[in-house]
């Protein structure tokens, strides 16, 4: 993961402005940056968005192919996490560099969307045993400025709102075989429910106090570091520990807490913006890589 380096005494600075609940670009313990997001940013997807938050830069994209359900879940879709570490974010992802980093980051959503309540996998369902939908989820890091697991979940959760796959019927003939038909009509579509899609919250222990969404130097202070996969209503569905120092009972419960109470705000806020993109239809005004 992308790091920096910190004199002593600016981990000093950072620390001691955590305990009194002022960091160094003037948010509380409890704020998020500013977010950006915007979807259907990529054509030859079915469906796709790009985050800004501070200085991370993240986008998805979502292509759904047909495919044979599980042996274990025969009447199923499922999802494929994949992650690619630019080089270009930091010089650290240079060659191989990144791997250890995309192959965290995959495993993670692979856990998250474990979970049966997070997406409705029956829907992409075709036909049992034979056909189902696959939604190939790629995932880039364009810049790391610090709080990545946050910002890939926020980009992927709306890259699955603005998700668009195409209707099928399967018509059988006289001899019993079946022919699957797509519909060419591109506004005859299923779009997914991302209401129960969970985001990540990263709670970053420094001194004796936690914050979210840690810049890459606050990151740099902290030892240990909390991520909770939280829904809209406020459910912990996933829960994992980073980094090298420890935790104990008591600050896990209360970040725990935060972690419910900072993810409702985050899931209401993500789906205005989401809603609102939605209803500006072809009128919106896209800002793509030039903006």
């Amino acid at each position: 993961m992308a790091s920096v380096v910190l004199s002593e005494a600016e981990k000093v600075y950072i620390v001691h402005g955590i305990q009194e609940d002022l960091r160094v670009d003037g948010r509380g313990c409890e704020d998020y940056r500013c977010a950006e997001v915007e979807t259907d940013v990529v054509s030859n997807t079915s469906g796709s968005a790009r985050v800004k938050l501070g200085h991370t830069d993240i986008l998805v994209g979502v292509k759904a192919e047909m495919g044979t359900p599980k042996l274990e879940k025969p009447s199923e879709g499922y999802l494929e996490f994949f992650v690619d570490c630019s080089a270009n974010a930091t010089p650290e992802f240079e060659g191989r560099g990144g791997d250890e980093l995309a192959t965290e980051i995959a495993n993670t959503l692979y856990r998250i969307f474990n979970n049966e309540g997070s997406i409705d996998l029956k829907s992409l369902c075709i036909n049992p045993r034979e056909h189902c939908w696959v939604l190939y989820v790629d995932v880039l890091l364009l810049e790391c400025g610090g709080n990545l697991f946050d910002a890939i979940s926020i980009a992927v959760k709306a890259a699955l709102f603005n998700t668009r796959i195409p209707k099928v019927r399967v018509l059988e003939d006289e001899e019993g075989s079946k022919e699957i038909e797509l519909s060419d009509d591109p506004f005859d579509c299923i779009r997914l429910k991302v209401d129960n899609v969970p985001c990540i919250i990263t709670l970053s222990k420094i001194g004796y106090r936690h914050v979210v969404d840690a810049t890459l130097q606050e990151e740099a202070c902290s030892l240990a570091s909390l991520l909770i996969s939280v829904t809209s209503r406020g459910v912990v569905t996933c829960m994992k520990k980073v980094g090298k120092g420890s935790l104990d009972p008591e600050s896990i419960f209360e970040m725990m807490e935060t972690g419910k109470r900072v993810g409702k705000v985050l899931h209401t806020s993500l789906q205005k913006v989401l809603d609102k993109e939605e209803s500006l239809g072809t009128t919106r005004k896209k800002v793509g890589f030039l903006g």
